[in-house]
């Protein structure tokens, strides 16, 4: 069994799992039997519970914002409404759970300060390249940022049509001179 899994297969069941259920989910007993294998398999990949949490962490932060930058700059539109409505569009369970391990945990901690800071220089780069003098630029990013973490946080579903119009008059405020 253990060759038919890769460490990949692990840390994805425990992304679903942190999404679904939270971080006291990420453990080999539980995912093991939800992958329907022996938790052998788990410590064939990984040494311990530690090395298992920062990969989840590892690939969380590689989804979360390499991922979706990376998107945004093969995007046909323009980059900066394309990072609001691929941000924004987003099922965001992950985000918050991810936030919530932080909460007690110092690597979550850490992963969570690391991504903040990636995406922030991201939308600052971004409003820079639009025109934008740079001290604007870090204020707006900031409040863009903010603005992201209250929706993400919140948990509470907009209609499309309605999250659309909220998106336009975003980009309308952020982008004003």
């Amino acid at each position: 069994m253990t060759e038919q899994l890769s460490a990949d297969d692990w840390t994805s069941q425990g992304l679903k799992a942190l999404a679904k259920s939270g971080f006291t989910a990420l453990k080999a007993d539980p995912l093991a039997k939800a992958m329907g294998v022996s938790r052998g398999s788990f410590y064939w990949h990984f040494a311990d519970l530690g090395a298992f949490h920062a990969a989840v962490l590892k690939r969380w932060r590689e989804i979360a914002a390499e991922q979706i930058i990376a998107d945004v700059e093969a995007a046909s539109d323009e980059p900066l409404k394309a990072l609001l409505r691929r941000s924004f569009g987003a099922r965001l369970d992950l985000e918050r759970a991810v936030r919530n391990w932080a909460a007690f945990d110092a690597a979550a901690q850490a992963a969570v300060r690391a991504i903040d800071r990636r995406r922030l220089d991201y939308i600052e780069q971004l409003l820079d390249k639009h025109g934008l003098d740079p001290a604007t630029a870090q204020a707006r990013a900031q409040i863009l940022y903010w603005t992201f973490l209250g929706f993400a946080l919140s948990g509470q579903p907009v209609p499309a049509a309605r999250l659309q119009g909220l998106l336009d008059e975003l980009l309308r405020m952020i982008s004003a001179e």
